[in-house]
């Protein structure tokens, strides 16, 4: 008998490379995306961050004339491999993001989702 799995995400994810910067208490750390969600984001960066911890994140789209901005919460991470500059994947999830930056960010996931070739998830 084949057991069935269930996929936990409640959103597709669109694989897209867009500048992120992230904030962690003083220090400034940048990254690509990976993919994008509404509620979240998937980033390679080359430092480790600290998990469950509440961090600013910038995102630039290409779309927008300013980034947009919300906080958001470090779910995961791996290292890529073993190597010791290897950089690591980061898995975060919007806590809070004004309505303005909101509209702007679901706006642009829309306008990839229908006129894009970017692969959705």
């Amino acid at each position: 008998m084949k057991l069935k799995s269930f996929e936990r995400r409640r959103f597709v994810r669109i694989d897209v490379p867009l500048e992120v910067t992230v904030k962690v208490g003083g220090h400034l750390e940048k990254g690509i995306t990976k993919n994008v969600s509404p509620v979240g984001l998937r980033f390679e960066t080359s430092k480790k961050l600290e998990e469950d911890k509440s961090i600013k994140v910038t995102l630039r789209l290409p779309s927008a004339a300013n980034p947009v901005t919300f906080s958001a919460r470090i779910v995961w991470q791996n290292k890529k491999n073993l190597e010791d500059k290897a950089p690591y994947d980061v898995g975060v999830e919007i806590e809070n993001i004004e309505d303005r930056d909101k509209n702007v960010f679901l706006k642009y996931l829309c306008d990839l989702f229908y006129n894009s070739t970017y692969k959705v998830k």
